[in-house]
């Protein structure tokens, strides 16, 4: 799932002040996360909120790794678009050359491409346009079983075509995960060993991957479904066991100062590549915000964003390329990022 938030582009605030000013937010909001604000890698502001584990009493830090839902989308678009570079696929190739026989209600002329800009009209299994809530149970599969790609291969059959491939931009989850099994398939690598060879480590981004939910390490936050610090419910039993190609990733926020460093830099894909990921190809009139292939773009702005929502998940980030400026805001609870990028977007749009 995502959750954007409209636009935001420099309004006349320092990245001081605007460090004061989130902090203020988030701590009038009691949020459960943490906020950096970096300029070309320098931290301007970094603050951390709440707690990590709840029933043990540990603090989250400013090097807490979080679970990102759907910002991760980033990280697989660019593994895919690495491929693309190296030639063992192309943004034209027919997902039904790689998917063979499985999956028969995906459209035969849907293309790499459409599903990287969200038009390929697929049906979703994880539809945002129905009626559910974030913190309801919604996959169709024991979680524990969801660690490989090739798993969810059942839960992603049976979803007529919504639309003619190329049609229509809508947001589409399903999309993502078949990226993730065409870039296994085709690359003969698995999807979390290609993330980590062709992004997470090109990038260097020691503090990120695809971390198992009932295995989290001491520095990893557990992830809560609702606001109130007495509540105890984490997202255990809401979440596929390990993340994939639609989400599910875990990182710090100084990692994701690093990201957008190194993709904007051309060290993840080269510059053809980025440029190409980064071009404006459709509108979401929903976020009013427009999108390239694998991550959102400003309304009217340079800035490029990466945002997640999920059960006991919240993440935005934004990179200014032109001024180096980097926000980002994490917590481990459903809501708990939403008030704070409210007052960003705010504070930018003057």
């Amino acid at each position: 799932m995502h959750r954007a938030y409209g636009q935001a582009y420099p309004g006349g605030m320092t990245p001081d002040e605007l460090g004061a000013a989130l902090d203020e937010t988030a701590r009038g909001k009691g949020m459960s996360g943490t906020i950096r604000i970096d300029v070309e890698g320098e931290t301007v502001f970094a603050g951390a909120y709440g707690l990590a584990d709840r029933g043990h009493g540990i603090p989250n830090t400013t090097e807490t790794r979080f679970a990102v839902a759907s910002l991760s989308k980033g990280f697989t678009a660019i593994a895919v678009m690495s491929l693309v570079q190296d030639g063992l696929l192309s943004l034209d190739t027919r997902v039904r050359s790689v998917l063979g026989s499985d999956l028969p209600l995906v459209d035969d002329d849907v293309t790499i491409e459409q599903l990287l800009a969200h038009t390929s009209g697929i049906g979703d299994y994880l539809d945002e346009e129905a009626d559910w809530e974030v913190d309801d149970y919604v996959l169709t599969l024991p979680v524990h079983t969801l660690t490989d790609v090739e798993a969810f291969v059942p839960m992603l059959d049976g979803f007529p075509q919504k639309t003619p491939p190329g049609e229509t931009f809508q947001y589409n989850n399903g999309g993502f995960m078949l990226l993730a099994l065409v870039a296994q398939r085709a690359s003969g690598t698995p999807f979390h060993e290609l993330v980590q060879a062709r992004v997470l480590d090109r990038a260097g981004l020691p503090h990120t991957g695809y971390l198992r939910t009932d295995e989290l390490p001491g520095d990893a936050a557990l992830g809560y479904l609702y606001e109130d610090p007495a509540s105890l419910r984490t997202n255990l039993l809401h979440l596929p066991i390990r993340g994939s190609g639609d989400g599910g990733a875990f990182t710090t926020a100084s990692d994701i100062s690093t990201f957008w460093r190194a993709f904007v830099g051309g060290r993840i894909v080269d510059a053809a590549t980025r440029d190409l990921m980064t071009a404006p190809r459709n509108v979401d009139e929903d976020e009013d915000l427009r999108y390239g292939l694998g991550l959102y773009l400003d309304e009217d702005g340079p800035g490029l964003i990466l945002t997640g929502y999920d059960a006991g998940v919240s993440a935005w980030t934004r990179h200014d390329p032109q001024t180096g400026l980097t926000v980002t805001i994490l917590s481990n609870s459903s809501e708990g990022a939403w008030p704070v990028v409210r007052r960003y977007i705010d504070e930018m749009e003057g």
